[in-house]
């Protein structure tokens, strides 16, 4: 058996637009817990689950971080929230 498990949330949006929304919102909330991977956050459409959107962009920066900006931003990738 594998040393790792991953949970799947059933959490249900009216469509791919709000459920990328509600998966970057969920990931921001909850990156502050060590084993969570906002990087790994994908949304499908319920009855085609095997099609998977990515909800954040995740490509490796300098020193090690990550990028947090959605899967197709336009803008520099960047390691922190622009406030």
């Amino acid at each position: 058996m594998s040393g790792r498990y991953v949970i799947h949330l059933p959490v249900t949006a009216p469509d791919l637009a709000r459920a990328t929304m509600l998966g970057r919102t969920a990931g921001r909330a909850l990156a502050f817990l060590a084993h969570v991977e906002p990087g790994g956050i994908t949304v499908s459409a319920e009855d085609n689950q095997g099609v998977r959107h990515w909800v954040f962009c995740d490509r490796r920066l300098d020193g090690g971080r990550r990028c947090v900006l959605r899967a197709d931003h336009e803008t520099p990738c960047t390691p922190r929230l622009p406030r």
